[in-house]
């Protein structure tokens, strides 16, 4: 069946602004039979402002320093990506799979609350905060842009990264919310070692089998 297909890039490190114009073209061109996908990636050192926070025109930004700040059209307001971060895009067909943004949003939390779990890390959701929590720090954040009827943009995990920037801002819109990592609980774990779980649990919460892992061309997007 076409909703168990699901393409899986792995594309290194990419600046947030090409791997954006990207999703946006995949998305723009797909058609009811395209696969859904899944794209890991890595961003160097960027803040991102959500929909959320340009609407309100909020003060999150404390200092950013040499750090740049991009614009975004996902949900939510204001993060940092940087490398030791892992970030998994959702590319998905939601009506396919008959989903909706809210049961998506707990299908992401719930994929990495899984993942957390398999590196004895014991971490929880909000029901009023999106993203993923070790007691009160956050260690995942989330942000999707919905356009007809399919997903992109998705979740960030904090796995062994340098936080300082975090402290520039007011992570999500919170003042004084504290960010954590993978590595913080678990020191010799590091992106090779979070990825294939990731993968796996994404997977098997989206019910498919396996994922045919293909290369990252941005000439397939017209780029």
């Amino acid at each position: 069946m076409v909703s168990d297909r699901v393409v899986v890039r792995q594309l290194g490190l990419q600046e947030f602004e090409l791997v954006s114009l990207a999703m946006h073209r995949f998305t723009d061109m797909r058609n009811s039979a395209s696969a859904d996908e899944i794209w890991l990636v890595q961003h160097p050192p960027v803040f991102t402002e959500g929909k959320k926070g340009k609407q309100e025109k909020s003060d999150n930004i404390l200092m950013s320093g040499n750090i740049p700040i991009i614009l975004s059209d996902r949900g939510g307001k204001i993060t940092f990506h940087g490398p030791g971060q892992q970030i998994m895009y959702v590319l998905l067909d939601l009506r396919r799979r008959q989903l909706g943004i809210r049961s998506l949003v707990t299908l992401l939390e719930q994929i990495v609350i899984s993942t957390l779990s398999n590196f004895s890390i014991d971490s929880h959701s909000c029901i009023d905060k999106p993203g993923v929590y070790v007691g009160n720090e956050k260690i995942c954040s989330l942000g999707l842009c919905i356009r007809n009827g399919c997903s992109f943009h998705g979740l960030a995990l904090n796995v062994k990264m340098d936080l300082t920037p975090f402290l520039f801002i007011n992570p999500c819109g919170y003042a004084g919310l504290k960010m954590t990592q993978v590595s913080n609980f678990s020191p010799d774990t590091d992106i090779d070692d979070v990825v294939p779980v990731l993968l796996t649990e994404c997977l098997q919460k989206l019910n498919v089998s396996s994922g045919n892992i293909q290369s990252w061309i941005t000439a397939q997007y017209g780029m």
